[in-house]
């Protein structure tokens, strides 16, 4: 059980779009919508409880003259116990989150390094959406503590609808980078203690789609509303927008019909305009006020923002809607409460006419300030007007549903009263931040207690002081040129008192030592065998039982062997390459071994493992704590010694994870091509034109090993 005497720290992570404590750019882009939001609440909502002791909200440092300041202050506070946590996720400049992928991994070694300096490790860490999980993972496997996800979205799910449309998946992968974030999205649903959803809908129609799918891990916790900010009208106007739809409407003092989102297509703005133009009752009734982000020239955003904007107002002149429809171009995040109570106090109708909609944020803010509702029966909407019954569900495809329920709401006055009573206390009732809190804090106190962090004690005095590291693997970095092995081997002897040297092999030890004396390679101050598996100190190979422990976790060798036997393709190697951790097959995809379909049929068991394919040829399967990357930086941690200054050495797809992130890494000559081709637009990764250990001795050249120990500035 998860009980802390000085209360609970939790970690939430939620790395794109642009977040901060005031004013949010909610619709700026469409990274920066609801769940910017959502987390920013969420953070301050759990640390108003008295069970927690701190929040902190990690999200990704922006240092970039094209947004404010605000964004590369690293520590922003949003009370006594939550604040904002920015770190660095590759280039400074703001990225899309198509564009986060290959930094993922310096940003969580920026994260642990961070983490590390703190005077208390979280308890909990929650991500959010698929790039937050992929960091989460590494993380949760690091550190031993539970995790909590929530996905916002699914890429599943998004493919699905992009393929209905007619996209083509070449330009849907292109485009949004689909199957790396699939592949996260399974990863977290396989590690994940508790996967905290807004809705029932949400866990069937979405989640059900995985692999990992496994909805005794899934609760629903609607989130809240803040409704110290988004209460019903008062006596005195609301001033906002007020004095400014005299220049955009003919009879300001109409109803309004209010749609406010993001520019986004799916937010299904234009069928909403095409419902509004074509009927002239609705046109006779009521106004109708768009408020999609902000702009300053439409030609200058992105496209899909500026073909919604360009479309709307095409569409204000062929249904010839001036005087009937303000469009205005700029609002504050602050302004939005002021708006939803002038639609209010003109006894107007919130609508929100997206194509899908996973929760529906902004329907709660409407029913939270006495606005009655319109909304798309398609997801989160469906919970929320069955708890509040306080407007209508539309196909959001049908304009003239769209219109009949405007209509019925807007024409019959104790309809509308009736619902927007029934909103405001269904909101209160369901929907507050503090119940959200209270809710999450007694789901999390059933998770289960995992490892403490990786102890600091150096486990060999002898390499305590030295302050950088270099480690190779055996046969694809080293062994293949005598000659370049003995200068490389004389290195390291001269320089053995200013660094450690370590092997990262897949072979295990029994094996390793062997050929490490027959190339008379110097023996290692560690040695990180069986791809991560087994990590050994030390003149006197003192093994590192805590790692050992770690790596157990939900480790089941037994049944895997079960699951993947009799597949086509599959051969498994000799009894000297296994071990109690590392499960090791010939496969041949001329037979019918199809990788994938390995994947998923362990996913299908829900087998959280980690599965590795060297050369087209080798499959090894390991546990999900374990890699290579992974043994690397724990040893790193327990020797303190910052990745920065650690050399990594590869040439096949097993080294992936040990030279992605903030080591310094070389790719040797030899390479396995096809393994580490995605490699080659990384920073920090130096492909060398010598083989062996030729290419080495021409890293440590280039990154001055020995001294300044980081990649020239020119490069």
């Amino acid at each position: 059980m998860l009980t802390k005497k000085n209360g609970t720290y939790i970690l939430l992570i939620s790395i794109h779009g642009l977040i901060r404590g005031h004013n949010l750019e909610l619709g700026r882009d469409a990274d920066t919508g609801g769940q910017t939001k959502y987390v920013v609440d969420l953070a301050r909502a759990l640390a108003d409880h008295e069970e927690v002791e701190q929040v902190d909200l990690v999200t990704q440092l922006v240092v970039d003259p094209a947004v404010s300041k605000d964004y590369a202050q690293p520590i922003e506070p949003l009370s006594d116990k939550a604040r904002i946590v920015r770190i660095g996720a590759g280039p400074e400049e703001y990225l899309a989150k198509e564009q986060l992928w290959d930094h993922l991994d310096s940003f969580t070694d920026n994260l642990i390094s961070w983490l590390q300096d703190q005077p208390k490790l979280p308890d909990i860490i929650h991500s959010h959406y698929a790039d937050a999980g992929y960091v989460a993972v590494r993380l949760t496997n690091f550190l031993g503590v539970p995790l909590i996800h929530t996905g916002h979205s699914l890429g599943r799910d998004k493919r699905k609808r992009l393929l209905a449309k007619g996209m083509s998946r070449e330009h849907i992968e292109q485009t949004y980078n689909m199957e790396r974030r699939i592949d996260a999205e399974e990863e977290v649903l396989a590690h994940a203690s508790l996967v905290v959803t807004s809705t029932k809908n949400e866990i069937q129609t979405q989640y059900g789609l995985y692999n990992y799918y496994d909805p005794g891990r899934m609760t629903v916790i609607p989130p809240g509303t803040d409704l110290d900010q988004f209460y019903p009208p008062g006596e005195e106007k609301e001033k906002v927008f007020a004095q400014d739809l005299p220049r955009f409407l003919i009879e300001p003092d109409k109803p309004l019909i209010l749609a406010l989102s993001r520019p986004d297509e799916r937010k299904n703005i234009l069928t909403l305009v095409e419902a509004y133009g074509e009927s002239a009752e609705l046109q006779k009734v009521a106004n109708l006020l768009i408020v999609a982000g902000t702009r300053q020239d439409i030609r200058d955003m992105e496209d899909g923002a500026q073909d919604v904007l360009t479309n709307i107002l095409l569409l204000i002149d062929t249904y010839d809607l001036y005087g009937h429809v303000a469009f205005p171009k700029q609002h504050q995040a602050d302004d939005v409460p002021s708006i939803y109570r002038l639609v209010a106090q003109t006894g107007g109708v919130f609508i929100n006419p997206a194509l899908t909609e996973p929760f529906g944020l902004t329907l709660l803010e409407a029913a939270a300030s006495g606005l009655p509702v319109v909304a798309t029966e398609n997801g989160g909407p469906v919970d929320i007007l069955v708890n509040c019954k306080n407007g209508e569900l539309v196909d959001p495809l049908d304009k003239e549903a769209i219109t009949v329920a405007l209509r019925s709401l807007l024409e019959d006055r104790k309809k509308w009263s009736e619902a927007a009573e029934n909103g405001l206390k269904g909101v209160r009732r369901h929907y507050s931040w503090q119940n959200h809190a209270h809710s999450y804090l007694e789901k999390i106190a059933d998770l289960p207690e995992y490892s403490s962090f990786p102890p600091t004690k150096p486990p060999v005095r002898t390499i305590r002081y030295r302050d950088r590291a270099l480690f190779t693997d055996l046969e694809q970095s080293l062994i293949g040129n005598s000659s370049d092995l003995a200068r490389f081997s004389a290195v390291i002897r001269e320089q053995h008192k200013n660094m450690i040297f370590g092997i990262a092999t897949g072979r295990r030890i029994e094996a390793a030592l062997p050929l490490i004396r027959k190339h008379r390679i110097p023996q290692p101050d560690i040695l990180i065998s069986g791809l991560g598996t087994k990590i050994h100190y030390g003149h006197d190979l003192t093994e590192d039982d805590y790692w050992t422990d770690h790596i157990d976790q939900d480790w089941s060798r037994k049944k895997i062997l079960r699951t993947l036997a009799g597949v086509p393709g599959l051969r498994l190697q000799p009894k000297s390459e296994q071990s109690s951790f590392k499960i090791s097959w010939y496969f041949d995809p001329e037979q019918g071994g199809d990788l994938d379909e390995i994947v998923t049929l362990l996913r299908q068991r829900e087998l959280t493992v980690n599965v590795m394919l060297s050369f087209g040829q080798f499959l090894d399967i390991i546990p999900s704590r374990a890699s290579k990357g992974q043994a690397l930086r724990y040893v790193a941690h327990r020797l303190d010694i910052p990745l920065e200054r650690i050399l990594v050495a590869g040439g096949s797809g097993a080294d992936e994870d040990m030279m992605r992130g903030n080591t310094l890494a070389v790719v040797v000559n030899n390479r396995h091509h096809e393994e580490l081709s995605q490699l080659v637009e990384q920073d920090k990764v130096y492909f060398a034109e010598q083989k062996y250990a030729g290419g080495l001795l021409e890293a440590l050249e280039y990154y001055d090993f020995f001294s300044t120990c980081k990649e020239p500035e020119d490069s």
